[in-house]
């Protein structure tokens, strides 16, 4: 099988490090938009466009199905994308995890970027997935853009001025910006106690789930998938910044088809 996935940047690593932990075989195409990222501040029609930009490159390369790795570009371009690709290639969104952290945490927070804080998406969200828990948005400044640069300093600062916006004793964290997983521990350590909840893994089971696959390959039938990267469209090697993740090194580790 071939899965598709679409991010402003590395973002989509997180979700793409899933499949290949559940599918060891499968192949991957990881298409993403360096020239216009970060796709937060731009208007739904730029984020819209460039999310069909990156899905096209990727189907170009005969995919089974397409994960939208990006909760930004599944706020604004999932309709679009499903429209453009469906039925004949499922689109899997991203959806912070409120539901499960809501279901099992009396007291949860969401940290998302600025642009996510507080947006009627985000309140729907809540509304919907709440289950009565004491919710608070936590608005993350800056925090993607340092993961996108591995900047380990600026990571830190983020974090840190999140934690201190995040009420104390709090239950769980909704982790609502796919960079942010990739840096899941620094978040954990920062805020002690608290579960985190982030979106990759449901993300990667449910695209599985739509292809009728299993989550582990037969050992007979098993082979190393293979990764392609689209930079706006072209192929590329992977950034070197995905390399400062594990989840990175996890997909470098990976053939690419040509």
């Amino acid at each position: 099988m071939k899965i598709g996935l679409v991010d402003s940047g590395i973002g989509l690593l997180a979700a793409a490090a899933a499949v290949r932990r559940f599918r060891a075989d499968a192949d991957l195409v990881l298409a993403s938009d360096p020239e216009g990222m970060p796709w937060g501040p731009r208007s739904a029609e730029d984020v819209t466009d460039r999310a069909l930009a990156c899905a096209r490159a990727a189907a170009a390369h005969g995919l089974d199905a397409l994960i939208v790795a990006c909760n930004t570009a599944s706020v604004h371009a999932l309709p679009a994308l499903r429209d453009a690709f469906e039925p004949g290639l499922p689109v899997i969104g991203t959806v912070p995890a409120i539901k499960p952290a809501a279901a099992v945490h009396p007291s949860v927070a969401i940290w998302a970027t600025p642009a996510t804080t507080g947006s009627p998406y985000q309140r729907a969200l809540i509304e919907e997935f709440g289950n009565g828990a004491e919710i608070t948005e936590v608005p993350c400044p800056g925090l993607a853009d340092a993961v996108q640069g591995a900047d380990t300093v600026a990571v830190a600062a983020a974090v840190a001025a999140a934690a201190a916006l995040t009420p104390a004793g709090v239950g769980a964290i909704v982790l609502g910006c796919t960079h942010y997983e990739l840096v899941g521990e620094r978040i954990a350590a920062a805020v002690p106690g608290a579960a985190l909840y982030g979106s990759a893994d449901a993300v990667a089971a449910q695209a599985l789930r739509r292809l009728g696959a299993d989550a582990v390959p037969e050992p007979a039938a098993a082979r190393p998938g293979t990764l392609d990267v689209l930079l706006n469209g072209r192929p590329a090697p992977l950034p070197g910044v995905a390399l400062a993740y594990p989840e990175g090194a996890l997909l470098a580790a990976t053939p690419a088809t040509a």
